[in-house]
């Protein structure tokens, strides 16, 4: 299964990131603190809330059939969805050392091109995304709400407070996240690495007494004896065990920062391990002669924690919660920075918090959006297990997307033949569909929360996308060939010193500003470059390949820098290396031309009127191209234009 070759080389990491001098023990402990801390924190909820009543279908008995039922359930589903899906085959299909569904996405859209099925790959990449915002607005309420509840075991009387003591730190975590997380980041591991084995200490000591569980747990058996014993109520009950796997699309989407080994290694060595162990530690704890079942399922983690280590533990877990709502949020910046650059979501402000690590950045805009809506989900839901309906259908979405799109993979880019192919995409395939079902079961009862959120985004998304394409269309139609306008403006204007840059979306025709100057001011400059910026399908380009200069002659030039989808984008810096452009660049005797365009939305053909509004909307609150490219402010000059799409 996973021998095959693969043309773009897993191993060759994505050195930008910084991870191509560490050792793979230093970036396994890495990735334990940031790649595992949604998947780490399931145990928390995802036991408890398998037993739980769903919506009109009663809860599931709480006796040894069920228990090691669903025992066996949670092993194979690590076993099949996280350790042979994305561990052993789909964080393979890396591009360039990047994963994730739109680093994914833009490899199959480089070597597919022209391919009749590329368009509908690439929307449900695009729905994948939106999926991702959804799930990252929930994952950090579920995980923080799970873990104030366990203070009332310190204390009931922390009962009233749990609510605003979970506000309170989500407040913060946001607050916090201007000032960057490089230095933070440091202690994510140690304190994962001491979460982890706490998990597996705690179920140790109720295994011992009941060693057995361990062999009923990875009996296949015993999860098909469930479904044969409950039908129905074994289906419902999978909406809630998918818990235990949710963040595993994280494992991919970090590849990057970690590299394909550590982040497998990290999984298989220790924590898949340390989970299984207390799950299995929570079934034995219920199971245990003389013990209240009925009381121990409704909280067995919290109840599972020796008095004499109860405080330290669930403080431990509460730390593990954040650093796994702190993963999410900072996956969500580094997406959206894909994304911009990818061209499905308007220019936004983005600071870089750390001068050393590359991938720290802070985008206001997501980080205070992202706030709202968790603090807003936290008090509509109210506690962990009425947010657990909404918890999970975003999740399993994504996941049955990453299949599809593996399957292209497998098919078109590896050259796997069919037989091959196609029984492994269908266990999967089955596997996804089957989880999806269940959770679509908790849709009245707060799923279809992450997929209005998903639908929203999806919607701005395509139709930024959208209204790009018939922008450019519009712009493009009676341009004037670069060439032809250098020699006719070389004798009909007057040439004044210094250099003018003139940004243009486009590779070809004169650029809207340059137009507007000539016509306003009479004048063009001594140099005058016509520069466009492009995104490439990869993660990183080559520097040697960044700049491609063309003389045309009359002291016109035009210039194309390329930059990857995870690169920050300086065009000064760029401008600096720069050379056969008619000389060096001097930024104070350079001016940098924007044409800034105000759509008008007409009745053309191309997308209905109140999307041209939605997308009007969009391209007014965009962040200007002199933030975005870091040009000087002080030489930036803005000339207005109006299209029609």
């Amino acid at each position: 299964m996973t021998s095959e070759p693969v043309p773009e080389n897993s191993d060759n990491q994505n050195h930008h990131h910084g991870h191509g001098k560490a050792s793979t023990a230093t970036l396994a402990v890495g990735a334990v603190g940031v790649v595992f801390g949604d998947i780490g924190t399931s145990p928390l909820y995802a036991f408890r809330e398998t037993f739980a009543s769903h919506g009109d279908v009663p809860g599931i008995q709480v006796d040894p059939v069920h228990i090691f039922g669903v025992l066996s359930l949670v092993f194979w589903s690590m076993m099949i969805v996280v350790t042979f899906k994305y561990v052993l085959t789909i964080m393979k299909a890396d591009n360039k050392g990047e994963g994730g569904s739109l680093a994914l996405l833009a490899l199959i859209s480089r070597t597919t091109q022209g391919a009749q099925w590329t368009a509908p790959l690439v929307l449900l990449g695009v729905f994948a995304t939106a999926l991702f915002y959804g799930d990252s607005m929930i994952t950090p309420a579920m995980s923080v709400l799970s873990a104030t509840e366990g203070l009332q075991y310190i204390d009931p009387g922390f009962k009233r407070w749990i609510l605003p003591l979970a506000v309170g730190i989500l407040f913060a975590l946001f607050a916090l996240q201007s000032r960057g997380t490089h230095k933070v980041g440091r202690l994510f591991g140690p304190i994962m690495l001491v979460y982890f084995a706490t998990l597996a200490t705690l179920g140790l000591m109720y295994i011992v007494k009941m060693p057995q569980i361990v062999l009923e747990t990875i009996n296949p058996w015993n999860a098909i004896n469930f479904y044969i014993t409950d039908g129905f109520r074994a289906f419902v009950a999978m909406g809630a065990v998918v818990l235990a796997v949710t963040g595993a699309e994280a494992l991919y989407a970090d590849m990057g920062h970690f590299g394909r080994k550590p982040i497998g290694l990290s999984w298989l060595c220790f924590v898949l391990p340390a989970l299984m162990l207390n799950y299995m530690g929570q079934g034995a704890m219920v199971l245990a002669p003389g013990a209240d079942a009925a009381a121990l399922i409704k909280d067995p983690f919290f109840l599972m924690i020796p008095d004499l280590v109860r405080v330290p533990v669930i403080v431990l877990a509460l730390m593990a919660t954040i650093i796994a709502s702190q993963a999410v949020i900072s996956g969500a910046f580094s997406l959206t920075q894909q994304a911009i650059q990818l061209g499905f979501i308007p220019r936004m402000e983005i600071k870089h918090t750390s001068a050393s690590a590359a991938g720290q950045i802070y985008i206001p805009v997501i980080n205070w959006s992202l706030m709202v809506m968790v603090i807003l989900l936290v008090l509509f839901f109210q506690s962990s297990s009425n947010l657990a309906a909404a918890y999970g259908i975003a999740v399993t979405g994504a996941m049955f997307i990453d299949t599809i799109l593996m399957a292209a993979v497998l098919i078109a880019l590896w050259k796997w033949p069919m037989w091959k192919a196609v029984p492994l995409i269908a266990v999967f395939i089955v596997v996804d569909m089957a989880y999806f079902g269940a959770n679509l079961i908790k849709v009245p009862d707060g799923g279809w929360v992450p997929l209005v959120i998903g639908l929203m985004i999806f919607t701005a998304l395509t139709t930024w996308s959208k209204g790009r394409a018939l922008m450019r269309q519009s712009m493009a139609e009676g341009s004037i060939p670069i060439e032809i306008f250098a020699k006719s403006a070389h004798n009909s204007a007057s040439r004044v010193p210094g250099t003018a840059i003139f940004m243009a979306s486009s590779s070809s025709g004169v650029p809207s500003a340059l137009l507007h100057n000539i016509k306003h001011n009479k004048v063009i400059h001594e140099r005058v470059v016509i520069l466009t910026v492009q995104i490439e399908d990869v993660p990183v380009v080559d520097p040697a390949s960044r700049c491609e200069i063309q003389d045309l002659g009359q002291g016109f030039y035009r210039l194309v820098l390329r930059y990857g989808f995870v690169e920050e984008m300086d065009v000064p810096a760029a401008l600096r290396r720069a050379e056969m452009c008619g000389g060096p660049f001097d930024m104070m005797q350079t001016s940098f031309f924007l044409s800034r365009q105000t759509l008008l939305p007409s009745s053309k053909p191309g997308m209905a009127v109140w999307r041209e509004k939605l997308f009007a909307w969009m391209l007014r609150n965009a962040a200007t191209a002199m933030e975005f490219f870091r040009l000087p402010t002080n030489r930036v000059v803005e000339l207005g234009s109006q299209v029609e799409i």
